[in-house]
């Protein structure tokens, strides 16, 4: 049955009362019920007047002696962790979404920054976050251009306070390669995604990716790599998923290099990846209206699974773990401030790779024939 509401605030002020200030998340594991159920217990009774709230503990209306082995989160006395990321951006709000239940399990407050889509626009975030009292940084530039990138490369590795950086690879050897960093592993994400049409006997495919994000180059890096030393890809191809999707938007000319659905007609090509899910549902749209059926004509693939089960055919997908990035980031950031282990912030500096997953659903599947992969992709 249920704690009734009443009896456990006075568990928890009994708690407090014994002990002093105590974590909020060491109270919700005692009790058992949620950080966010403790929390507004706590809030209620500071309302109350029954005793004092700070960021992710509870303290007792008179001045106590904390004992030595009873360590407050910095957080009790500090300031929030700043969080940078880029505007519309749902891959890495699914990130965010991760490291926040992290900061919130370990009672720790965060300030959420917004950068908008223009180069050097996280540096002012991050100086105005640190200037309000921010004591560790988890950030995702947005680094559109590699040029933008190694800018932001001096100021980062200036900071006074922790910094993890989330989704981002910086440039080995750069004065960024000796910061924590949790990412994706996209060249493996791209080896599924080639291993399974080569493995359904797929032997031309193209990919469409963006290219303007560390992430996008990333995948077209790992495209170029695996296919062509694949043994089961005789031919493939790489262009821009939309006019679009370059690292200055205002220099396009408005027309892609090569249109995708001839370009796979060209090829012969009987299999595409796409980055990300929104350009793969527009591929499969296209060729619908080309006559080209999806999967029994062209085999699609989507690199990103935000959207990809949505469509109707629901795409097959290389699916990143967006939340577990976010989740690792925030551990490894609290680690590093001490929250986790006092010895965190002499720990080494670790580059974590996470492995995606491939989740299979009805937008690949064989070729009709083996001559199928040698004939042109659109109808005479």
């Amino acid at each position: 049955m249920r704690e009734p509401a009443d009896l456990r605030r006075q568990r928890i002020l009994a708690a407090v009362q014994a002990r002093g200030a105590t974590r909020v998340a060491d109270l919700a594991a005692e009790l058992q019920v949620s950080v966010a159920t403790l929390r507004r217990d706590v809030e209620e009774l500071a309302r109350e007047g029954r005793l004092r709230r700070g960021h992710g503990v509870a303290r007792p209306l008179v001045a106590e002696t904390v004992p030595a082995d009873v360590p407050l989160p910095p957080s009790a006395d500090g300031g929030p962790i700043a969080v940078v990321v880029p505007e519309r951006h749902a891959y890495l709000y699914e990130a965010l979404h991760g490291a926040r239940t992290m900061f919130e399990e370990a009672g720790v407050r965060i300030a959420l920054h917004i950068a908008p889509p223009v180069p050097g626009a996280e540096q002012p975030l991050v100086e105005r976050a640190l200037a309000d009292g921010a004591r560790g940084l988890l950030i995702a530039p947005r680094w559109r251009r590699r040029d933008t990138e190694e800018a932001d490369y001096a100021w980062l590795s200036r900071l006074d306070v922790p910094v993890v950086l989330m989704e981002r690879r910086p440039r080995r050897g750069s004065a960024l390669h000796s910061v924590d960093t949790v990412c994706t592993d996209h060249w493996y994400g791209i080896h599924l995604a080639v291993d399974h049409l080569a493995g359904l006997g797929h032997r031309r495919i193209v990919l469409a990716a963006r290219d303007d994000s560390p992430t996008a180059r990333a995948v077209r890096a790992a495209f170029a790599e695996i296919a062509a030393g694949h043994p089961g890809v005789d031919k493939w191809a790489v262009t821009l998923s939309s006019p679009g999707a370059v690292p200055d938007p205002a220099a396009a000319t408005g027309e892609p290099p090569v249109e995708l659905v001839s370009l796979m007609a060209a090829l012969g090509a009987t299999a595409a990846v796409l980055h990300g899910d929104v350009d793969a549902l527009m591929l499969v749209q296209s060729l619908r209206d080309n006559g080209v059926r999806v999967p029994e004509d062209c085999s699609v693939i989507a690199y990103d699974d935000v959207v990809a089960a949505l469509g109707s055919t629901p795409l097959t997908a290389v699916s990143p773990p967006r939340a577990a990035v976010g989740r690792a980031a925030a551990e490894l950031l609290l680690r590093r401030l001490g929250t986790r282990d006092p010895r965190g912030a002499d720990a080494p500096v670790q580059r974590l790779e996470l492995l995606p997953v491939l989740k299979v659903r009805g937008s690949t599947q064989a070729p009709h024939t083996a001559a199928a992969a040698d004939s042109t992709l659109l109808p005479e």
